[in-house]
């Protein structure tokens, strides 16, 4: 099948990799532009634009994708298919038109749940025990097209976001191709998806990572483990900023304490008093300036004290 290829980070990657294995005719793969990262001022491939130049594919990498001479540029190719694999720009409607069959992206939950650009991060801030990979025709809602595959995945215990993402990653690669498949022979049909069963997953906000400890310890638990590596999940302490690195919800007990309260170190976590008077054991922080440490390594550095109240300004 011919096909057209979006996609931008490594999650794309092994959906790519696997329709060229599958003996699929890529006739051009869309990335974004190269764009400075982290502190290099060096702009810096996408990673799908070096998978597909290590594939011997050709390559586009359009600034903007309402572009007419985009457009005609996906016309020349005549695909089949477009398919769509994070590639972080919304598609208009004249260019969803051009495949012979459909456009069709690889979203990473089982839709309709988690509708939007951060459906792994969210599924976990929320405590889900299962996620999974959709094929779907693209549409101009968000993530409202119709169903084509689905593949149900449980997420692990303590199972932080980027492990999560790859492997999701690695399924969707074979549910396209299963989907491709099923569309060329007539197997897979387009099934509506049921609108009042969705949720949404927001774009992730800076804000998004300050801890609430008015929350309950496996919702702050949640966001540590789904928000991992940005924007992370931050407090205060001691007049200084701290990443909350690893933590878990400590089943069974219980806490008079006040919301933030430092309990103490206990098994080589911190105990922190949350919401409903639960208890959340902190593991492993990285204070302000500084790598990333356990707990008692923080405490013995005086990052962080029993007595402590997280969140509020401490000299």
């Amino acid at each position: 099948m011919r096909g057209v290829f979006l996609g931008t980070p490594s999650i794309a990657v092994p959906t790519l990799e696997a329709l060229v294995s599958a003996g699929h005719d890529v006739a051009l793969v869309v990335t974004r532009p190269d764009r400075p990262a982290h502190r290099s001022a060096t702009p810096q491939a996408p990673a799908v634009k070096k998978a597909a130049l290590r594939l011997g594919l050709q390559v586009s990498q359009p600034e903007k994708v309402r572009d007419r001479k985009f457009r005609e540029s996906l016309e020349q190719v005549a695909p089949d298919v477009l398919v769509v694999v994070a590639y972080g720009k919304i598609l208009p409607r004249a260019v969803l038109g051009i495949p012979r069959l459909a456009p069709i992206n690889v979203h990473f939950s089982l839709l309709p749940g988690y509708r939007g650009a951060a459906p792994v991060q969210w599924a976990l801030a929320r405590g889900e025990t299962t996620t999974g990979v959709t094929t779907m025709v693209m549409s101009e809602g968000l993530d409202e097209g119709d169903v084509l595959l689905q593949q149900e995945v449980a997420i692990e215990p303590a199972e932080h976001a980027p492990r999560l993402l790859d492997r999701l990653a690695e399924i969707g690669g074979p549910l396209l191709c299963r989907t491709l498949d099923g569309l060329r022979d007539g197997t897979v049909k387009p099934r509506p998806q049921d609108a009042a069963a969705a949720t949404l997953a927001p774009m992730l906000r800076i804000e998004d990572g300050v801890a609430d400890f008015a929350l309950t310890a496996r919702e702050i638990e949640g966001r540590v483990r789904g928000f991992d590596p940005w924007p992370g999940v931050w407090t205060r302490c001691r007049g200084k900023r701290v990443r909350i690195v690893e933590a878990a919800a400590t089943e069974g007990e219980t806490t008079p304490e006040s919301c933030g309260h430092v309990i103490e170190l206990k098994d080589d976590a911190l105990t922190v008093a949350c919401g409903k008077g639960t208890i959340l054991a902190i593991r492993a922080v990285q204070p302000e300036g500084r790598r990333a440490q356990s707990a008692r390594d923080a405490v013995n550095g005086r990052q962080i004290l029993p007595g402590d109240d997280l969140g509020h300004e401490k000299g």
